[in-house]
């Protein structure tokens, strides 16, 4: 661990990150919202949208690829060769939730409900007794889609009274298709009423809806903690707190035409059950973008392969800080705290991808950036965790590191973090992406 003081000495971010992160947080209750709001964060910063169907040309600068709830950005210094190597900061954009399914229109006992499905791997009792609100997309007729974000309560899952489950504070079991159904008032169910209660949310004739892809979200607005505010509870910090990080560190080199490296966001969706899909790790998006900017600047096959033998990325995803009531779930000389720092993640099955370069080249850049880090490995008797880091090591060939933020009350539906982790990951990123 180095010994570097909790605030870093180099680097663009402070609290005010921390700040932005909470605003980011709101404003992201689905993949689809947080790619928008990544990509509206880039083109601020001077990056531009460019299109999969397009040709792409050998200019220069900012540019980025939005696929669903998945989103790649790049900077191409001034006069980069094409077999510049890149330096990538993998995320994703995903949560675990509830998801619409799609006949929605449910109900029971005089109750309307919403007909959800459960996504990856959630903390099924965070969502109950909760103010949820309602976001995604809606697909339209012509093909277009369409944001919309219902940020009130909305729906609820309620709890069954103790009166009637007097062991329920001796182990509380729920079933996932019978007891997690949200409800949403009173009255008579009738078929299409939710989709047309969304459209009109989102400004559009519900005959024009053809699909959609809905999930609740708890209405809560992420909120420092503690007697001295050092804390941070908020929804969805795994992995939107990546992302944010990722996003505002490669926007802070837009411009710089110095970097020896060609500095990646990946921001992929679905990894939470999986990554198999095309908008996942395990898919080709990534690996076609940085081919096709390999080739767009010129480049040959021995052009790629000299670029991707260069390559590294950090795998960044939350990981778990020692939890003070379960002490003894953790391994027992590794003990991540909260505002320790970012934590550099190892598995030696290969559920993280790190190794000792990985380590090293990790280590320089918190070293570079004055920030202090910390190691994670599971206890042996506990069945470890997976990222997107294998995956795009395996699939590209890429040398990759799995790093992240220790958290509380993973796949919660509020989880908690140390409140000066989030910029000390950010200006660890930067650090990485400059080389």
């Amino acid at each position: 661990m180095s010994s570097a003081a909790s605030r870093p000495t180099a680097g663009p971010f402070d609290r005010g990150h921390t700040d932005d992160l909470m605003a980011f947080l709101s404003a992201s209750p689905s993949p689809y919202h947080a790619v928008a709001n990544a990509a509206e964060r880039l083109e601020k910063a001077g990056f531009r949208r460019v299109e999969e169907t397009a040709a792409w040309d050998a200019t220069s600068g900012g540019k980025y690829v939005v696929r669903g709830g998945a989103i790649i950005a790049w900077y191409v210094p001034e006069g980069a060769a094409a077999h510049t190597p890149y330096r990538i900061v993998g995320a994703h954009t995903d949560s675990p939730n509830l998801r619409v399914k799609p006949r929605p229109d449910l109900g029971s006992q005089g109750w309307r409900q919403v007909a959800v499905e459960i996504y990856g791997g959630t903390l099924l009792n965070t969502w109950l007794d909760r103010d949820l609100g309602l976001a995604g997309r809606l697909t339209l007729r012509d093909g277009s889609h369409r944001l919309v974000n219902v940020d009130r309560p909305l729906l609820r899952v309620p709890q069954l009274a103790i009166h009637l489950d007097r062991q329920a504070n001796d182990g509380l079991k729920l079933d996932r298709q019978r007891h997690m159904q949200p409800v949403w008032g009173i009255g008579d169910v009738h078929e299409g009423d939710l989709i047309s209660f969304v459209a009109a949310e989102a400004g559009i004739d519900a005959e024009d809806v053809t699909g959609w892809d809905l999930m609740v979200h708890a209405v809560e607005a992420p909120a420092y903690l503690g007697r001295d505010r050092e804390l941070l509870a908020g929804p969805r910090m795994d992995n939107l707190l990546s992302v944010h990080a990722g996003a505002a560190a490669l926007a802070s080199l837009a411009g710089r035409d110095d970097l020896p490296y060609i500095p990646v966001l990946a921001a992929f969706d679905h990894e939470e059950n999986g990554s198999e899909a095309d908008t996942g790790a395990q898919g080709p998006l990534l690996g076609n973008v940085l081919e096709r900017s390999v080739y767009a600047r010129g480049g040959s096959y021995e052009d790629r392969a000299r670029a991707f033998a260069g390559t590294v990325c950090l795998s960044s995803d939350t990981g778990h800080a020692v939890h003070p009531n379960y002490a003894e779930r953790h391994d027992p000389t590794h003990h991540p705290r909260v505002n320790g720092g970012p934590i550099l993640k190892v598995n030696v099955n290969q559920r993280y991808a790190t190794d000792g370069s990985g380590r090293a080249v990790f280590a320089a850049a918190c070293e570079k950036a004055g920030v202090p880090w910390q190691s994670f490995v599971s206890n042996n008797d506990m069945p470890c965790g997976t990222t997107i880091g294998p995956i795009t090591a395996a699939r590209h060939g890429i040398s990759t590191v799995d790093i992240g933020v220790a958290i509380l009350s993973m796949h919660s539906a509020r989880e908690l973090c140390g409140a000066e982790d989030p910029y000390l990951l950010a200006n660890a990123l930067v650090a990485f992406l400059e080389g």
